[in-house]
């Protein structure tokens, strides 16, 4: 009997979503893809940097640690709202 495999997804993911994504890039033009990536780079909220790709990982793990630091402040403080 063979088993079937079965897709994982990030969270908040699914084929549909991944689809989606997919459709979006395949079918920009040329134009397009630069002006988006263009305004990527001019946005003020974030930074775009240039890392070797061995150091990748450990930053992906850095950001998910303090994003999830950040959201338990968040849900800390809406807590201390409801008990006060």
């Amino acid at each position: 009997m063979e088993m079937k495999r079965r897709n994982r997804f990030p969270k908040g993911w699914n084929e549909a979503r991944v689809r989606e994504v997919l459709e979006h890039y395949e079918s920009q033009t040329e134009e397009e893809a630069v002006a988006e990536d263009e305004a990527a780079f001019r946005r003020r909220d974030q930074a775009v940097m240039v890392v070797p790709k061995g150091l990748v990982p450990t930053i992906t793990k850095l950001i998910t640690r303090e994003e999830t630091v950040a959201a338990r402040g968040r849900h800390n403080k809406t807590l201390d709202r409801r008990a006060g």
